[in-house]
């Protein structure tokens, strides 16, 4: 997983777009404040003892967390060829396969009780592959190949008859958002998420926290650049990104700690700033992966320990801030608005 991730740094500073918002009004006296929301989520989804850890966390918290799927984690590596990439040998894919249908079948249950949970699924691709290149219709064959091996997974495992009733509702209509491998997000990518008909991209960067932006009926969302560390550096907050800065994506679990509170003091300012200001929706991004140690979610598990459980506070999915935001559908195509 480490090494399908190290191409990040480079493809973050060719292929992702800054983006800011303006502040919203001031608040006058006596009118309340709107909620801090806060945005958790997971890229790959796939370690099942991550999956438990990241339930039990937001069951404590009260919170709801997006998991974008990686779905050649729902395919045995024996049948591997059965998924090919655009422009890839077939049976390839930069994250691999699942070892044994057993693996498969407990990733589809903790699936599936997320979903029942209240957290939401949307799509990452499946073998994670950098598309800055495709085109609109290998975009496009690739959503395809999500939503054909998400809606056989049960099926083509062996498994129909643990399939959940609804399985095919959710898989025809819960998916509604995605996010790019790499976040390399070419305007390609746009063109084939609107016919494909997703409500969300999730694979921006912003220079601060900010709502999400419309453009031409598909709504976009930026990870922010937090300040970190002792001279307030700016970085994407996300936990790769912090990886590559504190130990250069060489594994240091014996820095977890320190890692840790220096990850955890980066979450905390940039969700304080917010929380007593102007309070943006705040976006932080994990993968499941224990880097260093375990540091990024120890601080995340931290954070939202804190946090989640306030009364003006939201940890959401990103559809439910959508919805909270009650103006999903309501901005001019091309304000760069929401």
């Amino acid at each position: 997983m480490f090494r399908s991730l190290m191409a990040i740094s480079l493809a973050l500073t060719a292929t992702t777009a800054l983006s800011g918002e303006p502040a919203p009004a001031a608040i006058s006296a006596g009118e309340t404040r709107p909620k801090q929301i806060l945005m958790i989520s997971f890229d790959g989804a796939h370690d099942n003892k991550l999956w438990k850890r990241s339930r039990d966390i937001a069951r404590r918290a009260n919170a709801h967390f997006t998991y974008f799927l990686s779905c050649a984690t729902l395919i045995p590596r024996e049948r591997a060829s059965d998924y090919k990439a655009p422009g890839i040998k077939a049976g390839r894919s930069n994250i691999g396969f699942a070892q044994t249908v057993d693996e498969v079948a407990t990733r589809l249950d903790n699936i599936w009780s997320a979903h029942e949970e209240g957290h939401e699924i949307a799509s990452h691709t499946c073998g994670h592959f950098d598309g800055k290149d495709w085109t609109k219709d290998q975009w496009l064959t690739e959503f395809e190949s999500f939503d054909r091996g998400l809606a056989g997974a049960w099926k083509d495992n062996g498994l129909g008859d643990r399939e959940p009733q609804g399985w095919a509702d959710f898989v025809t209509s819960g998916i509604t958002g995605f996010r790019a491998p790499y976040l390399s997000a070419p305007d390609s990518l746009y063109d084939a998420e609107r016919e494909h008909g997703y409500r969300y991209d999730a694979s921006l960067v912003t220079h601060d926290p900010a709502p999400p932006r419309k453009e031409d009926g598909l709504i976009r969302f930026g990870l922010p650049l937090i300040p970190e560390g002792p001279e307030n550096r700016r970085i994407i907050a996300m936990d790769y990104n912090l990886f590559i800065r504190h130990s250069g994506g060489i594994d240091h679990p014996s820095k977890g700690d320190e890692f840790a509170e220096r990850s955890y003091k980066a979450f905390k300012t940039a969700f304080e700033t917010q929380y007593n200001g102007d309070r943006m929706p705040l976006q932080i991004g994990l993968h499941f992966v224990t880097m260093n140690g375990g540091a990024y979610w120890a601080a995340m598990e931290r954070l939202v320990a804190e946090v989640c459980p306030k009364p003006d506070v939201a940890c959401v999915t990103y559809s439910e801030a959508l919805e909270m935001l009650g103006k999903d559908g309501g901005a001019k195509s091309g304000t760069g608005e929401m």
